[in-house]
């Protein structure tokens, strides 16, 4: 895939019939506007020279040709390549003009001396020094296959860990739901009618809203199946942690009531709204605080806390008493398929950490891991104000 005729000079563009011992330039550049003026100050220059000076020179932009880039080693942009005569030499730099005028009569020389050397090899030097227009081609969508191939490998391995999430969370809504139903079975022989009617209201309206939580996430996991890209589709709104927070902790309360671990709350009435998808940060939280009752030891300490950290931002804290994370490993444990070594026959630390960091990068937070003391972990994140 060479170049078109437009983007090519040499001295032919003054009637002069090229000569096999020319000098031969590559000029690569990218799309800024300041690459145009670099490539008429150095054409200008070029063609300026008397009829003595040969040259050929091809302009190329680099994101339409990533394999040259590669070939030549390239780390800057504009950057002149002599390609002959030997040995390959680039320049780079916005002073291009400057140095070309300085090595201009040296390249000349030295382009004397080997064409006297070995004139029967001047004829396709430039052809045997870059890969042929069918290879280039082929290079060329053998590297956007492989992007795609690579694209479509973080797709599936997003999806996966979307529905692994929901499913795993989809537990705690149907069995909040199914012991209200229970409940309600149990209680039709409660000889007081106006108290069993108060009861069954009141658990009608938590199976209800536990059935509603259920179909959002199975919506979620419906809209995730038809994502052709790993990004989230955040519905943000108003949000109020407070209350999102004390409904997870009435939701988990006996779970820590099993272990006997004591569960600390550090959440200020006072706290702003937060601009959020109520539901993916409700996932968020629910995935922390289950793996810290779970990593915790019984009669250990859970703390959830939440600061203004900024005018602009509120951190939520998940803290325990557990085993903690190695500190080579906490940047670790937010990939899709880490796991520490304790962990490998556990779920948590890797069902969900992944896509916590996912929804709170989409919410432009930031999620990260701190040492809780001499022991336990503390999982943090920020999510914004709203404003």
């Amino acid at each position: 895939m060479y170049p078109s005729e437009s983007d090519q000079i040499s001295n032919e563009d003054q009637n002069l019939e090229p000569e096999k011992n020319s000098l031969q330039l590559l000029l690569f550049v990218d799309n800024r506007h300041s690459s145009q003026k670099n490539i008429q100050e150095i054409k200008q220059y070029l063609q300026s020279l008397t009829r003595d000076y040969q040259f050929q020179l091809e302009v190329l932009e680099i994101s339409k040709y990533p394999h040259l880039v590669e070939h030549f080693k390239l780390v800057a942009t504009p950057a002149l390549v002599k390609v002959n005569p030997a040995p390959q030499q680039t320049l780079a730099g916005s002073n291009l003009t400057a140095q070309l005028q300085k090595w201009w009569d040296k390249w000349q020389y030295s382009l004397r001396q080997d064409f006297n050397n070995n004139t029967a090899e001047k004829e396709s030097i430039l052809q045997t020094c870059l890969p042929s227009s069918e290879l280039m081609r082929l290079s060329d969508e053998i590297f956007q296959l492989r992007q795609e191939v690579d694209n479509l490998r973080q797709q599936l391995n997003f999806k996966d860990q979307m529905l692994a999430m929901l499913v795993h969370d989809l537990r705690n809504p149907l069995t909040a739901a199914s012991i209200a139903v229970e409940t309600i079975e149990l209680a039709k022989n409660q000889p007081d009618q106006e108290k069993l009617f108060r009861l069954q209201k009141q658990l009608c309206q938590q199976a209800k809203k536990q059935f509603n939580v259920m179909n959002k996430m199975i919506s979620d996991l419906l809209e995730t199946s038809k994502r052709t890209n790993n990004q989230l589709n955040i519905v943000p709104i108003k949000v109020n942690l407070s209350e999102l927070c004390y409904g997870l902790i009435n939701s988990i309360n006996n779970k820590i009531r099993r272990k006997n671990q004591v569960l600390i709350k550090d959440i200020p009435q006072d706290l702003p709204a937060v601009y959020a998808d109520p539901e993916l940060i409700r996932q968020v939280l629910i995935n922390l605080i289950e793996n810290a009752i779970k990593y915790t030891p019984d009669q250990g300490h859970i703390t959830i806390s939440i600061i203004h950290k900024t005018t602009q931002k509120v951190e939520i804290s998940i803290i325990d008493t557990g085993s903690g994370i190695p500190p080579e490993k906490k940047e670790r444990i937010f990939d899709g398929h880490f796991r520490l070594e304790r962990d490998i026959n556990e779920e948590g630390y890797g069902i969900g950490l992944a896509l916590c960091r996912q929804v709170i990068n989409a919410h432009y937070g930031q999620i990260w891991v701190d040492d809780n003391g001499n022991q336990g972990s503390c999982f943090r994140f920020t999510l914004p104000v709203y404003l």
